[in-house]
């Protein structure tokens, strides 16, 4: 299968790290309008580089374009894909409005091209299992679940980050994924009480999400956090707890004397190893469901309900008051 990768920043490089060790798969080429990140790129994954979409999908003919561009992007290069009869896996989150999404997902249909939305968090082997545990009744009926999610200000590298209009901003970048989490364990979110707080290159957000089923989540998270990028659960049922925090799951650690101290990672990836990383497990996934008709685990209506609810938690937080979802 030909794979083309559109965005050559952070998650460009992530999965294209990955689509080359990938058996199947033959990376066909880069893009990205920065001249000098594509070149550097496809020298690194042993690729083609372009600087021109229409050019690299005329040359490279691509059966999937991998879309890891900024959010306020999405919408026009789904668009141009689709309309090129190629089947798209996009970067969360889906788009800036549901309006967006929907078209999206309208033209893909029209287009007979399949349409993937990449919430990498469903493929971290801990929150799989916190899944799974709660769907077998492990705890009970699952009733409160408390999540933080919190890192260094993106928006220090890629200026984009820090226009909310274009970004979404803390919450919708990187709270979504929580958000998508929880919708996975209660199911839709009926309303939504919000916080957000932004000061010199802090973005912080506190959200609490109620349920049909009486079940409640608050969800925590920043931008900006000086310390390195952590995540935590705890999900409460009526038999039990299960806690996982990213900063207790390594299986060795090891405290060296050394003044130069390595680069912070870019994206967070488990800290206790394993063979593959979140980012190949999810996009092996959306090649096997291309390659047999199934529906992905994230699905187009997940995909949506997330965005949904995390745009009613932006309003909710502008507004001071409770926001009902429809």
């Amino acid at each position: 299968m030909k794979i083309a990768v559109i965005g050559c920043g952070t998650m460009g490089r992530t999965h294209g790290a990955e689509w080359i060790r990938m058996p199947g798969i033959e990376l066909v080429g880069v893009c990205d309008m920065q001249e000098e990140a594509a070149r550097a790129l496809a020298g690194r994954l042993e690729t083609k580089a372009f600087s021109d979409f229409d050019q690299m999908v005329s040359e490279t003919c691509p059966e999937v374009l991998d879309i890891c561009l900024p959010t306020h992007m999405h919408k026009e290069f789904v668009i141009r894909a689709a309309r090129l009869g190629k089947h798209i896996i996009c970067e969360k989150p889906f788009a800036l409005s549901l309006e967006e999404a929907d078209e999206m997902t309208a033209v893909c249909e029209q287009q007979g091209v399949r349409l993937f939305i990449g919430h990498v968090v469903r493929f971290f082997l801990s929150y799989t299992d916190i899944r799974r545990k709660a769907a077998d009744g492990v705890v009970g009926k699952p009733g409160v679940l408390h999540t933080r999610r919190m890192g260094g200000n993106p928006g220090v590298a890629k200026t984009w980050y820090n226009n909310s209009e274009i970004s979404g901003g803390v919450i919708l970048d990187l709270m979504i994924h929580d958000i998508d989490f929880a919708q996975s364990i209660f199911g839709k979110a009926v309303s939504v009480y919000a916080m957000n707080h932004r000061h010199e290159g802090l973005d912080y957000a506190l959200a609490t999400l109620r349920f049909e089923n009486g079940g409640i989540a608050h969800l925590e998270g920043y931008w900006g956090f000086p310390g390195p990028f952590t995540t935590s659960v705890e999900l409460a049922g009526s038999g039990g707890v299960i806690r996982f925090n990213s900063e207790e799951a390594v299986s060795l650690k090891m405290f060296k004397v050394n003044n130069d101290l390595p680069e912070t990672p870019a994206l967070p990836l488990p800290k206790s190893p394993s063979m593959y990383n979140p980012y190949y497990l999810e996009l092996a996934h959306f090649v096997e469901c291309l390659q047999t008709g199934a529906e992905p685990d994230i699905t187009i209506a997940d995909a949506r309900s997330a965005l949904q609810t995390g745009l009613a938690a932006i309003e909710s937080a502008a507004t001071g008051r409770p926001v009902r979802i429809q």
